[in-house]
């Protein structure tokens, strides 16, 4: 009796946590850094991770950098080897706090919020604030993003061959949701 009783306290006890951070393993983080008149240079990874947890409005997004893909394998391999560098700095994490963010009010209506953070990229970091479109939809909790990133914060050096033909600001989008 008392185990039967000891397990159903440790699952209510784990269910209350597990309900304390919403999260999910399949965001979609979008960049393009493209210039008129040149090739597309443009990359999606749909396998970021991102965890809310309300009760601190933490937000933490991670992406692991060989997972972004390419039109072309070329560009892939460049983006890899010569700019980001993935076998030294595999992945990018950004932790942030979501400004004047309160569950309660997360409805679903659209509502606009700031979130500050750090964003580690290419060994370097730095804090970075962002718009982002947060509100709730049947699987969960949905996060909508787009910012600019410049390539020079984070030491990433782009060739003088290519540098006409690479933005040197890249725009970023991020959409996921969370349960």
């Amino acid at each position: 009796m008392k185990r039967t009783t000891l397990l159903i306290l440790l699952f209510t006890t784990f269910s209350i946590l597990a309900q304390n951070k919403f999260r999910t393993n399949s965001a979609v983080v979008n960049f393009e850094a493209s210039v008129p008149f040149f090739e597309e240079v443009k990359a999606v990874n749909k396998l970021g991770t991102l965890v809310l947890e309300p009760s601190t409005s933490t937000l933490i997004c991670t992406v692991i950098i060989k997972d972004f893909r390419f039109k072309m394998d070329l560009m892939q391999e460049h983006f890899n080897d010569n700019y980001i560098e993935s076998h030294r700095y595999p992945k990018a994490v950004f932790k942030g706090k979501i400004e004047k963010f309160d569950l309660k009010n997360i409805d679903e209506t659209e509502k606009e919020f700031d979130i500050k953070g750090k964003l580690y990229l290419h060994g370097k970091s730095k804090i970075i604030q962002v718009k982002a479109l947060i509100k709730k939809v049947p699987e969960g909790i949905q996060i909508v993003s787009t910012f600019p990133l410049s390539v020079s914060d984070f030491n990433i050096e782009i060739p003088y061959v290519v540098a006409n033909k690479i933005s040197k600001t890249v725009q970023t989008d991020l959409t996921g949701i969370m349960r």
